[in-house]
């Protein structure tokens, strides 16, 4: 049992930001003072987006400091085309200080599956 709780508590401190899946990511999109990364390629961006992405490729996004620019209030919310780019991108947001991170399990394949739109 200790053995358990432990591997729980691990888990939790690894992955501190929230996977979320598509509805309740369109849920947080529609609120107030979010903001909304998409770190997929310019080329996956202009094939479809969610309405209001900002775009940082996760190839540059590992040299951007954002967590000092007035970030750490808002709910940062992050997605990519499976959710893998995005979990590494949660994971530096949260690193540089950033509290309320917020992935999309499974990425844009989930926001589609569930039938939400897109943007060119």
């Amino acid at each position: 049992m200790r053995i358990l709780a432990t591997v729980v508590l691990m888990t939790a401190l690894a992955f501190g930001y929230e996977n979320v899946s598509a509805k309740e990511f369109a849920a947080l999109v529609k609120q107030k003072d979010i903001v909304l990364l998409d770190v997929r390629t310019p080329s996956e961006f202009s094939a479809g987006h969610i309405k209001g992405a900002n775009l940082i490729p996760l190839q540059l996004f590992k040299y951007i400091f954002l967590g000092g620019k007035g970030l750490k209030d808002k709910k940062l919310l992050v997605y990519c085309r499976s959710g893998h780019r995005s979990a590494e991108a949660s994971r530096l947001l949260e690193s540089w200080g950033v509290e309320e991170v917020y992935n999309l399990k499974d990425g844009i394949l989930s926001w589609r599956a569930a039938g939400l739109p897109l943007e060119k």
